[in-house]
């Protein structure tokens, strides 16, 4: 084992045939580990046949989290699974709370320093720090997930060649959680569990929103004026102690309020742990997770579905081109694959919670919609929340609308910054 200048204490694993075995593990407090991927020599990146071609990423917050970390950490070890004489390091929990002055970009340079080759931020938050790195390093591949740095015909587009994004389309599968719960709720109150507010979450909560709204007056029959859609933002992408709400507490309030169904944009389960407690207390609520394909084993019988992101097939293009040293920058919005989006090609999925039962149909024909286009929630009549006009009579939502939207939609209570 060993320690690096930011204290982080070092784990080795030997990935073969996608299997890991380990002798050691990090402190409490954090982990660094390493995964080699057996296999032929490496070419282009590499700097020899025996050297393994190495990946780092910095995440957010903990890697085991059950969703967004995990989801990142497990699509970018199957990715290197799959590719040859590759070796996987990674720093979780870079965050102001819990590494106090160590900023991502630092962080890089310690696995740059240290032979890492392609460098994955995972939040929003280190946009700033993937623009730093890729300055600093031109020969290193830098992606940084969410962020429109490398995006030509986005408002924030800087020519960093070795600088790109990566970020699955998951506006549609937001609209299927939100039609699984407008389905599923029976007092017509729907909670939103939500991060911090940025153009990112604001457009992800609105699509849930657009799909409750859809799935409520077409198969409930009901006017959206009877339907109650509600976000309490925390302040972060996770719990906090004394600097964020209290996420576990917001859910009980929506829980114990009349929300009978949740729909969580946080990074952690909370809403489905706090879903669980209260049908054991004989309550009968239900909810919807985000960013992990497994969220639904956590409270199985309240589990409507799982919006989630499967990395493995953009972190395979993107770590593939490196090696074979052809990786320039780029913008990539990764879509579902409406055939088949729990398949392993599709970017992005809706796991089918037990608790959706019958109203199964219903999504399945929403999600055939949505992929032969017959199905656009974005186009307007849409207001914003002051009732100024997002999208006037007939028009359709261009991709910089719903990407840089500055407040929520008319129809949800809560904050829009």
């Amino acid at each position: 084992m060993k320690s690096n200048k930011w204290g982080i204490i070092g784990c080795s694993a030997i990935l073969a045939a996608g299997v890991i075995s380990s002798g050691c593990k990090g402190n409490s407090e954090s982990q660094k580990a390493t995964a080699a991927a057996s296999g032929a020599a490496a070419s282009g990146g590499s700097k020899s046949a025996d050297s393994p071609f190495v990946v780092g990423m910095v995440l957010i917050g903990p890697w085991n989290d059950h969703g967004w970390n995990q989801a990142h950490y497990d699509g970018l070890k199957t990715a290197l699974a799959k590719i040859p004489n590759t070796k996987f390091e990674y720093v979780d929990k870079v965050n102001p709370a819990d590494r106090p002055n160590v900023k991502g970009s630092q962080v890089a340079d310690d696995m740059i320093s240290h032979g890492a080759k392609f460098i994955i931020f995972n939040s929003d938050d280190y946009k700033d720090d993937a623009l730093d790195t890729a300055k600093k390093h031109p020969d290193v591949g830098v992606v940084h997930v969410s962020g429109d740095y490398a995006w030509k015909d986005g408002q924030n587009f800087k020519n960093q060649k070795n600088l790109g994004n990566i970020m699955g389309d998951i506006e549609p599968a937001e609209a299927i959680g939100g039609c699984a719960a407008a389905l599923s709720t029976e007092t017509g109150k729907i909670g939103y569990l939500g991060p911090l507010v940025n153009d990112e979450t604001r457009r992800i909560a609105s699509s849930a929103y657009l799909g409750a709204k859809y799935c409520w007056e077409k198969y409930r029959k009901k006017p959206a004026k009877d339907l109650n859609f509600k976000i309490t933002w925390i302040g972060f992408w996770f719990n906090i102690p004394g600097q964020t709400l209290d996420p576990t507490k917001v859910a009980d309030d929506y829980y114990n309020g009349g929300f009978d169904v949740v729909i969580s944009g946080l990074d952690t389960p909370e809403a489905a742990v706090q879903a669980k407690k209260a049908n054991e207390a004989g309550k009968k609520v239900r909810y919807v997770h985000y960013d992990h394909k497994t969220g639904c084993d956590v409270a199985p019988d309240a589990c409507l579905g799982v919006v989630y992101y499967n990395w493995v097939p953009s972190y395979f293009d993107a770590i593939s081109k490196a090696k074979d040293g052809k990786y320039v920058g780029e913008f990539v919005l990764a879509e579902p694959d409406y055939a088949n989006m729990n398949g392993e090609k599709s970017s992005i999925g809706f796991e089918f919670g037990k608790a959706l039962g019958d109203k199964k149909a219903s999504l399945d024909e929403l999600i055939r919609g949505l992929g032969d286009k017959s199905v656009n929630l974005f186009v307007g009549p849409i207001k914003y929340q002051d009732g100024s006009d997002f999208l006037k009579p007939g028009e359709v939502a261009t991709l910089q609308k719903i990407w840089y939207m500055p407040q929520l939609l008319q129809g949800i209570t809560g904050n829009s910054k």
